[in-house]
């Protein structure tokens, strides 16, 4: 049986090998200097990212009409705070939302002052040219009705808009006018409002920053930021450890925060809670997963609260698709004795027999190499023995195994994503027909073919969507909760933190409670001893 010892060990081991590091520059009095675990940087325009490493650069850049506080989501309408948008009004069923705008806010590079044209173009933008603009078809229009006024119309009311759509990274508020001058080079070089402005793209060390002298609000307190790209674990550890990086993206795998401790036990870790959904999707296509038992019997032998213990102290449990700190998720209490797939290898084997897979079965599986998704398969495969299901685990390159995933040759596949707490978000990308991934590569995040391989919950989607107050959204997407737990399309594994290691010397300036993988550095500050 795996142990958290082993995990343990088989964690330490891997991150003891491969010593070297690119040379990274010594830290310097002024500049906060991040490091991602990616191969180089590829878009900043906030519409055409890609990979979430780019997104640290683009939230020093760009700005929403309204936010939350700084380190968390709004998981409540009366949560955000006006930011580029002074104020805002809804009408009452929550299809017209008017934002009036703060005056004066300037763009970098000369770009003149921000708009009610500015603002139109970053929503109309994002509907029809974004990566993912499917997550954005529920505007109908985005118009000036002012100089410093934008009335937004939707197709479908939103009592969440705020959440989800205006507080997404497609709508950050870029410069029209930089837009059309620039063309393909906006990708690249684009432009916001935010406290720190673009000095340099370099496509393969990082993206380099410097503090905005125009900024409307507050000026940023560090003078510079220098987001690097660091793929290599052990490189990018080792540049923490010796100081030339003050601050680097974790690794998601057994012991590493309590290894890092021992080395440096000044570092300080932030941790983002419940930071990325773990759903195991059970591919409805594949034999014999479209057995109801089977699945059931899959979830019984599962013990969740291993995983949590051994992924401590990134990892929380979780009941349901939602966590239970999410507006529509469930405590373990609140959910009918059936519905809470509670760890009973007994009950799991019966459960197989009665499906008639008594003798067990053998099911291949794909996994990435990158450490959360590996940890967690390779748990999950030890566990699953123990009821004579053998998993057949091959671990891939990173890009492989989503692109296997996407080409439905997948049959137990783990996706990981740092979700908002914006219930119709998550049940639209995982769980409606409209998201169903196609053999082709296209479509949305329901690996599970769940809608069309067998009934789901696009019915309850659309008596959600047409809720107009906050209460009754929420009230609509419990049902939808509690009907993918029941049908067990997918299956809600415990959460994972995003997590940052910094060095003492750099202070936020703010506590990280929850909120997106990425953060804004303006209220960072460095101390000295």
């Amino acid at each position: 049986m795996i142990t958290r010892r082993t995990l343990l060990g088989t964690a330490m081991a891997a991150t003891a090998t491969g010593l070297y590091a690119p040379r990274v520059r010594a830290a310097e009095p002024d500049t906060l200097r991040f490091a991602n675990s990616a191969g180089g940087p590829r878009k900043l325009d906030p519409n055409q990212i890609t990979q979430g490493a780019d997104s640290w650069a683009a939230a020093q850049v760009f700005e929403y009409l309204a936010q939350p506080a700084d380190g968390d989501f709004g998981k409540t309408p009366d949560e955000f705070e006006p930011w580029l948008a002074e104020s805002w009004t809804t009408s009452d069923d929550a299809r017209t939302w008017v934002f009036t705008l703060r005056q004066g806010v300037q763009f970098h590079g000369g770009y003149g002052e921000m708009t009610s044209e500015d603002v139109a173009r970053s929503f109309i933008r994002a509907r029809d040219e974004g990566v993912d603009s499917s997550n954005y078809e529920n505007i109908v229009s985005a118009e000036p009705s002012g100089k410093y006024e934008v009335t937004v119309t939707l197709k479908n009311p939103d009592p969440l808009f705020l959440g989800s759509t205006v507080f997404t990274r497609r709508t950050m508020i870029i410069s029209k006018k930089a837009e059309q001058e620039l063309g393909e080079a906006f990708a690249t070089q684009a432009v916001g409002t935010g406290p720190y402005e673009l000095e340099r793209f370099d496509s393969e060390q990082g993206i380099f920053l410097s503090r905005f002298e125009d900024y409307w609000g507050e000026p940023a307190n560090i003078a510079k930021v220098e987001c690097l790209y660091i793929a290599d674990t052990t490189a990018r550890t080792l540049a923490l450890i010796s100081g030339e990086v003050d601050m680097a993206e974790g690794v998601r795998q057994p012991g590493w925060i309590q290894q890092m401790q021992q080395q440096k036990p000044d570092l300080q870790f932030d941790m983002t809670v419940p930071g990325s959904f773990n759903t195991l999707f059970f591919n409805l296509s594949k034999d014999p997963l479209q057995n109801k038992m089977v699945r059931q019997a899959i979830a019984h032998g599962i013990d969740k609260q291993m995983i949590v213990d051994a992924l401590q102290p990134m990892s929380r449990m979780v009941y349901t698709l939602n966590p239970p700190n999410y507006p529509t998720g469930f405590s373990e209490e609140d959910l009918p004795e059936e519905l809470r797939y509670e760890y009973n290898p007994e009950k799991a084997k019966a459960l197989l027999k009665e499906a008639g897979f008594g003798g067990g079965l053998t099911i291949p599986v794909n996994t990435s190499k990158r450490e959360d998704y590996s940890t967690q398969h390779l748990i999950i495969q030890e566990m699953l023995r123990a009821i004579d299901v053998n998993i057949e685990l091959t671990i891939m390159d990173h890009s492989a195994y989503h692109g296997s995933n996407r080409q439905n040759a997948n049959t137990l596949n783990i996706n990981s994503w740092s979700l908002p707490p914006v219930p119709l978000f998550v049940y639209n990308v995982y769980a409606s027909s409209a998201a169903n991934m196609n053999a082709e590569g296209t479509g949305g995040g329901n690996y599970s073919h769940y809608g069309v391989e067998m009934d789901g919950v696009d019915p309850l989607l659309q008596e959600m969507l047409q809720a107009t107050s906050f209460e009754g959204y929420i009230e609509k997407g419990r049902e939808v909760e509690l009907k993918i737990q029941e049908d067990l399309p997918m299956f809600g594994l415990p959460t994972l933190s995003f997590v940052v290691a910094r060095n003492p010397r750099i202070d936020l300036g703010y506590e990280v409670t929850g909120g997106n993988a990425y953060w804004r550095f303006c209220r960072a500050s460095i101390t000295t001893a």
